[in-house]
């Protein structure tokens, strides 16, 4: 590369830092995400169209503060199930569509659906978070709304360590869409704000800010910035916000603050978990809040005047180190509520040798030493991780392995993960769990999904290819069996990784994924 075709690719990438305007095409108007070479000489389809086979069941109980199940956010409803009550895709001459959202990055991990449809999402550029209103068929851009840059991204470009940015869960990425289709997020300000979606008189579309609080008396603030490269103080980033039952807005950050936000008279309560870390989001049942930090599981409650107060908590094996495929050195997993009225809540540890799938029962006046109900392995010694949510459905979980998934750059050249999806269910006593099954399917870092409509698992797969192809397919698995029932290519090339974004099923059957370069659709053909 000379010196002139350097210097101009440090321009671009720093003027895409600094916010300024970088030629593009239009916002509005469609444009397919590329492939890489190879994409004619591998598999574009594989298997055969499933019939649907709903699962017999009870949803979660809908939360009276987000939208419908389904439509809420990342993990599809308040107990973090990752379940759909509609039917996804059946791999019947399925149809593949792509939006690229920004020259350069531009992934849309939290989709969410209004009451008309449309997609709310934020994605992930390297000039900071962008909310965007989304037509779900042509995936074109109706309106958006530019959240501040992150720390994260600052110290990437000024450090070149751009490894910052792939593991950094703050800024917005962690969002909800609320019982009246507002989106609440925590901004890299510190700032939780609520933003509402209309159309003007024209016919085009807009995003106002709500309401606004401020979390940066109660939150450490001093981060870097582009007129602040050297911070004296601490930044504590918030990871993420969810409500509960009650109607307070919960929010946690990376350095272990737990805190909540009166809507109606902003009030702000806090407490610090010290020497802890929280990456994960959280999940919420009527009676509790469930947290996993880097060292324990909490169950929460708040007190008359919303301070966050630990029911009880639990140790787990955190591990002697990070793995690769984990974002820190503990659970990688939002807690799972499950089981008949929300009994039990279900994590991953960080163990050394292998990680172990923990079920505990969530009921405050456990007897001691019965609050674990089982501590299953899961995966090959020495090289088995998650940094993504179990699936749970009645007294079931699914969970997959990320051993070897770091960032974009960790399965190019056709290279991929060792791999493995397991089903364990608990057992009807509660004396214990069992493993049902075991599938040999490699995603490498996408959060899975299940259709309890149809019975069909949804993953993001890459297996190695020996020509260096990097392939990355949508695939089903039946929940009953472990069975692969079909694969569908997306794409080719680092435009078509997920990076930890999560598969999204929409109420009209279509399966959206999060990559690299925007959002891809997956809809089964007329």
């Amino acid at each position: 590369m000379s010196r002139r075709t350097l210097s101009r690719a440090l321009a671009f990438v720093l003027a895409l830092a600094a916010g300024t305007a970088v030629a593009g095409p239009s916002p509005a108007l469609a444009d397919p995400i590329p492939k890489a070479p190879g994409h004619r000489l591998v598999d574009a389809y594989s298997g055969a169209p499933a019939s649907a086979r709903p699962l017999p069941g009870a949803q979660p109980p809908q939360h009276p503060y987000l939208a419908p199940n389904g439509r809420s956010g990342m993990h599809a409803d308040g107990w973090g199930s990752a379940t759909y009550p509609w039917s996804g895709p059946l791999g019947d001459h399925p149809q593949v569509g792509s939006e690229r959202m920004a020259p350069l990055g531009g992934e849309c991990a939290n989709v969410t659906f209004d009451r008309a449809g449309r997609i709310v999402t934020v994605c992930g550029t390297f000039t900071g978070f962008l909310v965007k209103l989304l037509d779900p068929q042509s995936l074109t851009t109706l309106a958006e709304y530019k959240l501040p840059q992150r720390p994260s991204t600052v110290e990437a470009i000024t450090r070149l360590d751009f490894s910052r940015i792939f593991k950094d869960t703050s800024g917005g990425a962690y969002s909800y869409l609320d019982d009246e289709d507002r989106l609440v997020l925590a901004d890299s300000r510190q700032h939780i704000l609520r933003l509402a979606h209309a159309q003007r008189p024209d016919g085009s579309w807009e995003f106002t800010v709500a309401d606004d609080w401020d979390l940066t008396a109660h939150v450490p603030h001093d981060c870097v910035t582009w007129t602040n490269l050297h911070p004296s103080g601490t930044c504590d980033p918030v990871t993420s916000v969810v409500p509960d039952w009650q109607g307070r807005i919960w929010w946690v950050t990376r350095q272990g603050r737990v805190g909540t936000v009166d809507p109606a008279t902003g009030t702000v309560r806090s407490v610090r978990l010290p020497g802890e870390e929280i990456q994960n989001s959280f999940s919420v049942a009527a009676d509790g809040v469930s947290i996993v930090s880097d060292h324990a599981l909490y169950e929460f409650t708040a007190t008359a005047d919303g301070t966050p107060l630990a029911v009880w908590r639990q140790e787990y094996d955190r591990g002697s180190g990070t793995k690769p495929g984990s974002v820190n050195q503990g659970s990688g997993t939002t807690p799972d509520i499950f089981g008949e009225g929300g009994r039990y809540v279900a994590i991953t540890d960080n163990a050394d040798d292998r990680m172990h799938v923990l079920v505990y029962r969530r009921d405050a006046d456990v007897p001691a030493g019965r609050r674990l109900v089982c501590e299953i392995p899961v995966f090959g010694a020495g090289a088995s991780t998650t940094d993504n949510s179990l699936i749970s459905w009645g007294d079931s979980l699914v969970v997959e392995n990320n051993y070897g998934y770091e960032n974009i750059t960790s399965l190019t050249f056709g290279r991929s993960v060792v791999g493995g999806v397991t089903r364990i269910d608990v057992r009807r006593d509660g004396s214990g769990c069992d493993t049902v099954w075991v599938s040999d399917e490699r995603s490498p870092s996408v959060v899975p999904k299940l259709s309890t409509g149809n019975g069909l698992i949804y993953l993001y797969t890459k297996d190695p290819n020996s020509l260096g192809i990097d392939a990355w397919y949508l695939t089903a698995v039946d929940f009953r069996t472990g069975r692969t029932r079909w694969k569908q290519l997306l794409g080719t090339g680092i435009g078509y990784d997920n990076n930890w974004a999560p598969i999204t099923l929409g109420p009209d059957g279509t399966a959206y994924i999060g990559v690299f370069n925007g959002l891809a659709a997956v809809r089964d053909g007329d």
